[in-house]
């Protein structure tokens, strides 16, 4: 069996490829988008039917759905099997998303219920995992010197979204016009605003009630219920404000709300949550962070910042090394299991990560890892394993072995392949 892998250098790329390798298929890969982040839909349905044209092509992948690659494969009736790894995804509400020729596997349950009902038949749920294999070369490897080096009471690793935080971006000038008794933002280019632009500048109501927002869903872990409450004049004034707003002009329904929700609100919370719950920890313990953001309020405030940590090398030797590994799933995720759960598990390290709703169905909380719903419940709970290092130990052996038996890639793409087959008997 031969098939086609588009790649736009998702880390997860290398361990799917190497799985569909190790079960006897040849994997060819397109890679442009690897070097060219331009790549147009036109030029990528192009690359796309060159290689089905010239290949017996038994289906192709990707990591994230690209409606370009869909619908190429729909007019040549071949399968297009693709795995979501991100939240949110715009492109998902494509009306690409309706081919026939889908073979689409969300990872996050609740994605999964927002999006399956478009097209019930060819979308499936399916959690992420993890390379154990991977790992184990390079813990297995490790010297005392890299324990030294890598080990600390808590770590995290990760982005703080700082630099990808849009709602960040957004002008605010506080001017705003007066239209009868409701305040609404000034228009870039008014003579009030005294520039050209043609973006909008978010009123103070708008600020006020994303910050307050923000608030309240930080109170709340298991259950994400922004998109429920935003109300239409919050998402019109976000959405106006950014010229690059997602306008997919190929949609079945309006991505306003879902996006405003997720990728702006939801964007800004990741960050808020994170920078405030490493500089709450930073009072209490030894705290370790590795990121690519910029981190200097943390830095100040006695966080160890050491920078990005190569995913390959370095990172297996955090999780290992660390006392306690922390996780902190970003909201737009909104039940699932982020990939970093499975890597720190994968690596026989000791987590500590926000709950999720999915968390029970895979793991038991206290056994193979441990879960936080409130900052006082994670300082009580770090506290505790940092003095009670049988337990902690125990725990992350439970937590590794239950990893490398039910969920590895090779568990996941075993799982994909058996309803590719199902749906073409």
């Amino acid at each position: 069996m031969e098939i086609l892998l588009y790649r736009y250098n998702s880390i997860c790329e290398p361990d799917i490829i190497q799985v569909f390798t190790d079960f006897g298929i040849t994997v060819h890969t397109e890679e442009a988008e690897m070097t060219d982040k331009h790549v147009t839909p036109k030029q990528c349905a192009f690359l796309i039917t060159k290689w089905l044209t010239e290949h017996p092509i038994a289906f192709v992948f990707s990591v994230n759905f690209y409606p370009a690659i869909s619908y190429t494969c729909n007019r040549f009736k071949v399968p297009y099997v693709c795995w979501s790894v991100d939240s949110p995804v715009p492109e998902l509400f494509s009306n690409a998303l309706k081919n026939e020729w889908n073979r689409v596997f969300l990872f996050d349950r609740a994605q999964y219920d927002f999006f399956a009902p478009v097209n019930p038949e060819h979308i499936f749920y399916l959690p992420l995992g993890t390379n154990v294999k991977r790992w184990e070369d390079v813990i297995l490897n490790m010297t005392e010197e890299d324990y030294v080096k890598y080990g600390a009471d808590v770590s995290f690793v990760g982005s703080l979204y700082t630099e990808k935080c849009r709602f960040d971006r957004l002008p605010r000038t506080g001017r705003c016009k007066t239209a009868g008794t409701s305040e609404q933002p000034v228009r870039a280019g008014d003579p009030a605003d005294g520039s050209t632009s043609p973006t909008a500048c978010l009123s103070a109501y708008t600020q006020g009630f994303v910050d307050g927002l923000i608030e309240a869903q930080l109170k709340v872990y298991g259950y994400n219920f922004i998109y429920d409450v935003l109300d239409d004049r919050v998402i019109r004034e976000i959405a106006d404000a950014d010229p690059d707003f997602y306008r997919g002009g190929d949609t079945y329904a309006d991505t306003d709300r879902y996006l405003v929700a997720h990728q702006y609100i939801g964007m800004k919370l990741a960050s808020v949550e994170r920078i405030r719950t490493l500089l709450h920890l930073a009072e209490h313990f030894q705290v370790v962070l590795y990121t690519r953001s910029n981190p200097s309020i943390l830095r100040q405030a006695g966080v160890d910042v050491r920078g990005g940590a190569d995913t390959l090398t370095e990172m297996p030797k955090i999780f290992q090394s660390s006392k306690v590994n922390l996780n902190m799933t970003m909201r737009p995720i909104e039940t699932g299991l982020s990939l970093r759960v499975w890597d720190v598990l994968g690596c026989g390290g000791f987590l500590i990560t926000n709950y999720q709703s999915e968390i029970p169905g895979y793991f038991e909380i206290g056994k193979d890892l441990e879960t936080y719903e409130s900052a006082s419940e994670l300082d009580e709970k770090i506290q505790y394993y940092l003095t009670h290092e049988n337990e902690r130990v125990e725990i992350a052996i439970n937590g590794y072995e239950k990893t490398a038996q039910h969920h590895t890639y090779e568990r996941r793409i075993a799982q994909m392949i058996k309803v590719l087959n199902d749906l073409a008997k």
